[in-house]
């Protein structure tokens, strides 16, 4: 909800609903109550039928023709915003396409706001807060696997699952209530039955499986901050252009070559790895080579993931380099060690299999950077290191979404404790009522309208 003055909410809008550019088909989209109208000015037909494709000229205010195309009619209450809504397709020029929107503006329609398209088909029922996030996740997907979430989170599932939780926890809710409400009555507790406690169990159960569905669709959608650090030489910018699969970052054998971060996203098994290749570390007088280390030294300050390499047959560097960064990052469990040049030697299997720094245990995986020995073997370490293993049918999820679930879990533990520690009905459907108000911020039944507007603004025009 952008606005919730009436006259936005009766206002008609429009805006290009295609990318602006050189393309075969340019839409422009109205919505809003004088979009017939504002059609049958534009192009001077008497009427359109309802989801037909009307070929047609727009004309401008002296009646010369502005551009030929389709006009879809979608009339309310079954359109996408659940208003009446008009198609335009023309031409995709941008020159086009501008002066066909002008001459809608013309007519009456004001210009859309970012994300305003989806805010009213939220607004009138037509799809809840996850159906209206999806659209931007599917439109911003950066993997198929991700796509292909995206689309069954558009169309329902994830809130199907949210609701299945939801009506369990309302029948819950309504048995506490009522257990307060006539104590002792027929001389039997309903508090200190096993009905709450067994409902709650399977809450909480149910709960569990969601929520590890959402933290795989959160990486889905978000991927994972990967930094590649190590030592000057360690074959760091050649472990990038092999996962990249291209020659992205100059490998030469002078210490020192890369001398700044150097960024590149790719898509691992439909993991998305927002990789960061960073100088070498070490000490120098280089004042631009330091600068480069400082850099790389904040890039690995925050990594969801750090890629330690390392020569392979440097029996001390990789503890060396634990106790360097030891504490630079958030997680200790976050590196993941990786002994490159394993193809100069020929018993690299009796290197270590695992060493201790700090009370960490590493196991590095052994590979060759230049003849891309280990490279699937790493690939599956990266996402066992980052918990990556989505369901078939996996759903694609934000922050806020695990934010709300896990607030709900908090408020499902207080609800045992209190149901268990202090037999305190009062209390037990208190916190039933907290994580009924969580959940319910998901789909978007009760949230605030700040939060409405930075989601649906984060939106692109036309949609």
């Amino acid at each position: 909800m952008l606005n919730n003055s009436q006259t936005a909410l009766t206002s008609t809008i429009a805006a290009i609903a295609t990318p602006m550019g050189r393309g075969g088909v340019g839409v422009i989209r109205l919505s809003g109550p004088n979009s017939y109208q504002i059609a049958l000015a534009l192009t001077g037909r008497q009427a359109f039928k309802p989801r037909f494709a009307h070929f047609c000229r727009f004309y401008d205010s002296d009646d010369t023709v502005i551009d030929e195309g389709l006009v879809l009619y979608f009339p309310a209450p079954h359109s996408f915003t659940g208003e009446d809504v008009i198609e335009l397709q023309g031409h995709g020029g941008m020159i086009l396409q501008q002066q066909l929107l002008t001459r809608v503006f013309e007519l009456g329609a004001n210009q859309a706001v970012a994300g305003e398209f989806s805010a009213r088909a939220f607004d009138n029922d037509k799809l809840d807060l996850v159906q209206a996030e999806a659209i931007a996740d599917a439109i911003d997907a950066t993997s198929v696997a991700a796509a292909k979430s995206a689309m069954r989170s558009l169309t329902g599932e994830f809130s199907q699952k949210i609701n299945a939780l939801l009506e369990q926890l309302i029948q819950l809710r309504l048995y506490v209530e009522a257990a307060i409400d006539f104590p002792d009555e027929e001389g039997v507790d309903f508090l200190a039955d096993e009905h709450i406690a067994k409902q709650l169990r399977q809450v909480c159960e149910q709960l569990h499986t969601v929520l590890a569905t959402a933290k795989q669709g959160q990486l889905l959608r978000d991927g994972v901050s990967v930094v590649i650090a190590g030592r000057p030489n360690a074959g760091k910018s050649s472990l990038l252009n092999r996962l990249a699969g291209q020659e992205r970052a100059i490998v030469t054998d002078i210490a020192g070559t890369t001398r700044d971060i150097l960024q590149e996203t790719i898509v691992l098994n439909g993991l998305t790895l927002n990789l960061t290749d960073t100088a070498g570390l070490r000490h120098t007088d280089d004042i631009v080579e330091q600068a480069g280390i400082e850099r790389a030294r904040q890039a690995i300050t925050q990594a969801d993931l750090l890629l330690m390499v390392y020569d392979a047959h440097r029996e001390h560097e990789p503890l060396r380099l634990a106790t360097e960064l030891f504490g630079s990052l958030p997680n200790a469990n976050s590196i993941l060690m990786i002994a490159n040049k394993i193809d100069l030697s020929d018993n690299y299997q009796n290197l270590p299999k695992q060493f201790s720094s700090q009370e960490q245990i590493y196991y590095p995986v052994y590979v060759s950077c230049k003849y891309g020995t280990g490279l699937e073997e790493l690939v599956n370490q990266i996402c066992d290191k980052v918990g990556f293993h989505p369901p078939e049918n996996s759903l694609i999820a934000r922050t806020r979404h695990l934010d709300a679930l896990r607030r709900t879990q908090m408020a499902l533990q207080e609800a045992d404790e209190q149901l268990h520690l202090f037999h305190a009905g009062e209390l037990v459907a208190e916190s039933l009522r907290q994580a009924q108000i969580s959940l319910n911020e998901i789909t978007g039944e009760f949230t605030a309208d700040d939060l409405l507007g930075k989601i649906f603004g984060s939106f692109c025009i036309g949609k």
